[in-house]
């Protein structure tokens, strides 16, 4: 009998010590360092993703975890059940457990695209292709299809998307950036268009749209933007072409080769100023936040002529000699 006691102390001892030292094994384990196969690996979780799957994601991406042993430290943290679906990175000094609790907390990895003022939209869809943390999705679609996803009645995607730098976890697909652009530019344009100047001759946003798109392409020089929009607003009303050298480039299409002939000015397209009054049927570019605020609230003059100095700055004039004089000077090198 006693030695019945002797042996099931000794069977309870070495329980014991064997839990004791598995427990310090997991402890040991959970705190060590993964293996990664660079200083930084970028992975994706995916909706729907289990404790399993997603340590077998880890491991293709190149972040060394055992599967069981991370299944069995969720389930365990009751982790398993707040994971996220997102895109994540492992750096140098990770921890299973630290992997662990970035994921159920959603601490995603965040990058940045950004739209540059005066692109086009086939200069936004490039942006996105050559971005390689965006999913492609809008491959083979047609610009149609797209409008019909974004739900709008336009006719062309020109100058729909807003021009500004945009924050979003790697594996967002390139409509979700576009459906974001898009709606910052609806918001931006309709919270602007309530407080325009009463007395332009615009009748729709759109319109408003438009000729910010010109202004935007017009002048890169900040201080000149509500002068040139007036200058347009003053052909407006005056049933004037606008006679603006952008559309007619816009027009050209892939034809442009850097500069513009006399034929081409006289070669008719939709958006030629020069063939054609009143505004083009679309805008030229995505038009910024300053551009659209000049369009809006232009500056009141009588000029109706610029040309640029060649510094970035336009000189004004307000009848065809004095602007010719100016194209002679600034232009063509001539001294008055």
């Amino acid at each position: 009998m006693k030695k019945l006691k002797l042996i099931f102390l000794y069977l309870l001892l070495a329980l014991a010590l064997a839990a004791t030292a598995l427990s310090g094994y997991a402890w040991y384990w959970t705190e060590k360092p993964v293996a990664l196969d660079g200083d930084r690996v970028d992975y994706i979780v995916e909706a729907g993703s289990r404790p399993r799957s997603i340590a077998q994601t880890m491991n293709q991406a190149g972040v060394r975890v055992n599967e069981d042993g991370f299944v069995l430290l969720a389930r365990l943290t009751g982790q398993d059940k707040l994971l996220q679906a997102g895109a994540y990175e492992a750096v140098k000094g990770d921890t299973p457990r630290t992997l662990l609790e970035r994921m159920a907390s959603g601490d995603m990895t965040q990058t940045r695209l950004t739209f540059v003022e005066g692109w086009t939209y086939q200069r936004m869809r490039q942006a996105l292709r050559d971005n390689t943390h965006i999913k492609q999705t809008l491959d083979g679609v047609t610009d149609e299809e797209l409008l019909a996803r974004l739900g709008t009645a336009a006719s062309s995607p020109e100058g729909l998307f807003h021009p500004d730098t945009y924050v979003f976890v790697p594996g967002s697909t390139d409509f979700d950036l576009l459906r974001r652009a898009y709606r910052a530019q609806q918001e931006l344009l309709e919270a602007m268009w309530k407080d325009r100047d009463p007395q332009l001759p615009l009748e729709t946003p759109y319109e408003a749209l438009i000729l910010a798109s010109i202004i935007e392409k017009e002048t890169g020089h900040g201080a000149d933007r509500d002068r040139v929009s007036g200058v347009f607003v003053n052909r407006l009303r005056l049933r004037m072409p606008l006679q603006t050298d952008p559309t007619v480039i816009y027009g050209m299409g892939e034809s442009y080769e850097g500069r513009i002939r006399k034929k081409d000015l006289a070669t008719d397209t939709p958006w030629n100023t020069y063939t054609r009054p009143g505004l083009p049927p679309t805008p030229i570019a995505s038009p910024g936040r300053a551009s659209l605020s000049a369009a809006l609230h232009p500056e009141s003059h009588k000029f109706l002529y610029f040309v640029s100095r060649g510094d970035g700055t336009s000189e004004f004039s307000e009848n065809l000699a004095a602007h010719n004089r100016a194209v002679a000077k600034y232009i063509l090198g001539r001294k008055n």
